[in-house]
């Protein structure tokens, strides 16, 4: 299992708009066969970062998602959604396996 790590740097006037992003994004990585751990939405603290964590089974099943990400109509529609709001203004991704119980 690999678990993608993703740090977003957001606009902290949208908040609201990031929350909507992100609530689109979680049913699509379970549709292409991943495990949404959640998004983590600024309270106290720096008002820019928010995070999510998801899993898929393997390095080349996340890849196969990200493919068919860009052809998806619902995905498409999550990306163009953020794109139209500019709620991102940065995203860095890193990859870890998860030591589970």
């Amino acid at each position: 299992m690999i678990s993608c790590h993703v740090r977003y740097e957001i606009d902290p006037t949208k908040i609201q708009q990031f929350d909507h992003y992100a609530r689109l994004w979680m049913p699509l990585v379970e549709k292409f066969g991943g495990i949404h751990h959640g998004y983590f939405l600024p309270a106290e603290g720096k008002n820019y970062e928010a995070f999510a964590i998801f899993s898929f089974p393997s390095l080349a099943a996340y890849e196969d998602y990200r493919q068919q990400s860009l052809n998806d109509q619902d995905c498409m529609a999550a990306f163009a959604y953020a794109e139209q709001h500019n709620i991102v203004q940065k995203v860095e991704r890193q990859f870890m396996r998860p030591v589970l119980a």
